[in-house]
């Protein structure tokens, strides 16, 4: 095992040392990162590329002089290994880790600081030691809700992801508690998955993998089979899975940069019908995908002409619209608010999107609110009686919960005279004793000056 006390020596020598006690990482076994391991680490999995890593470090020069330490600093460093965000060197050690392992990389140029090296601390084309420990490692989470996990098996090649709309052609193989339930190859238009019977977290990582890339994707619910589970493939509800998914090629659908205004219009259309017939069978998550595109296509273009306007001018209030209703199927009632709120800028008195904005507003408590915006479509339309039966719920939940704010306050205010009292008991105690004390001392120094006294 080498140890500090191996440091200083020179590059040949610590080639020849660190290579004769430990291997040779890289993968194409150019002694650009030979590891020695100094205590193990448990057995079984190891990082796959992008997977989130915590470590601790220490680097040294082959003098021994110490350049940077985390345990120094109190703090773990964290990165996600294998996507080039840390030196190359790191990537490839790491990677060849296993959780709680302690190990020292030796590290040509090529994999460190090169030629360059780093003012004041590295010299340049110097070999450093690094000291590292692998604390944790957890897969890519690839949606804010932590619904979509990735784990990269294989790299893939090129800088280019499919888009929504693109033609995919990928291998996949779904298991549910280890057994596996779905195995084929299958080509699918992103955004449009459902048609294939793919769940949406399958389609939802696309734009995130590259040609030949192969993947672990572990799905929660939402992004699974969701509360209905899937009876053909005798999954349950609410159940986690994992898919397997190789990208074996793809072909991108056009950027809105590539279309010219007609295009734009006439894919419009169509990709509303598909988001319609999403929403008409439930599915709100693929329905939001397809009002999106038509959003991202035109609410930057002005037309010419007023017939071309107004097209423009109905496609996006539609699917501002029915993105409003997509999210309060699936409360997600701030972004309700935004795109009615998109609606009433283009057209102040939108009945629809008055009406969705209040029935979010009441469906996150903004009584107040909610009652303005159905007050606004009585305006618009005098006759909605949902409107008037939703300004009636307004009106007697802001009289709940003001009485709820009374009985609130009231219990406060009891409470802090029932403090006060227990407080004020034991202070007049304490007064009528030293009042007493005080009469007592008072009654002696008289009897003293009556003895004291000539008769």
């Amino acid at each position: 095992m080498t140890t500090d006390q191996d440091l200083p020596m020179d590059a040949q020598s610590a080639t020849a040392v660190f290579a004769a006690k430990g291997t040779d990482v890289t993968p194409n076994k150019d002694q650009g990162v030979i590891k020695v391991v100094k205590h193990p680490g448990l057995d079984g999995d190891r990082p796959m590329i992008g997977d989130r890593v915590t470590v601790h470090y220490t680097g040294k020069l082959l003098t021994g002089k110490k350049f940077d330490c985390s345990r120094e600093r109190k703090e773990p460093f964290c990165f996600n290994v294998g996507k080039g965000q840390v030196l190359k060197a790191w990537d490839v050690g790491v990677l060849s880790m296993q959780k709680g392992e302690v190990c020292r990389l030796l590290c040509k140029p090529d994999y460190a600081y090169g030629p360059a090296g780093n003012p004041d601390k590295i010299p340049p084309n110097s070999q450093v030691v690094f000291e590292m420990e692998l604390l944790n490692f957890e897969g890519e989470m690839l949606t804010d809700d932590g619904g979509i996990m990735r784990r990269i098996k294989v790299k893939g090649d090129g800088y280019t992801n499919p888009n929504d709309g693109a033609s995919v052609d990928v291998h996949l193989e779904g298991s549910c508690g280890g057994r596996l339930f779905d195995c084929r190859d299958v080509t699918f238009i992103v955004g449009e998955a459902e048609d294939k019977g793919i769940p949406l977290g399958v389609d939802r990582a696309m734009d995130k993998m590259q040609r030949g890339e192969s993947c672990e994707l572990h799905l929660k619910p939402k992004y699974g089979f969701g509360s209905e589970g899937r009876p053909e493939y005798k999954i349950g509800p609410d159940k986690d899975i994992v898919y397997e998914v190789t990208l074996k090629d793809f072909q991108r659908a056009k950027e809105s940069w590539e279309m010219d205004l007609n295009e734009k219009l006439d894919l419009a259309a169509g990709v509303k019908h598909k988001g319609n017939h999403y929403f008409k069978v439930g599915r709100y998550f693929q329905a939001v995908i397809q009002y999106q595109r038509i959003v991202s296509w035109l609410e930057m273009e002005c037309g010419t002409g007023i017939e071309q306007q107004k097209r423009i001018q109905d496609f996006i209030l539609t699917a501002h619209l029915n993105l409003a209703l997509c999210f309060l199927r699936i409360k997600e009632f701030s972004q309700v608010v935004e795109n009615c709120n998109k609606v009433i800028e283009l057209d102040e008195s939108n009945e629809k999107a008055l009406y969705r904005r209040g029935e979010a507003r009441l469906l996150r408590n903004e009584f107040s609110l909610a009652m303005a915006d159905f007050q606004q479509v009585l305006q618009v339309n005098p006759s909605n009686r949902a409107a008037r039966a939703q300004i009636s719920i307004c009106q007697t939940k802001i009289k709940e919960h003001h009485e709820q704010d009374k009985r609130t306050y009231a219990n406060m205010f009891q409470k802090f005279a029932e403090r006060d009292a227990k407080i004020g008991k034991p202070k007049r105690r304490r007064d009528d004793s030293m009042r007493s004390g005080m009469n007592g001392e008072m009654g002696i120094k008289r009897r003293r000056s009556s003895q004291e006294c000539l008769s």
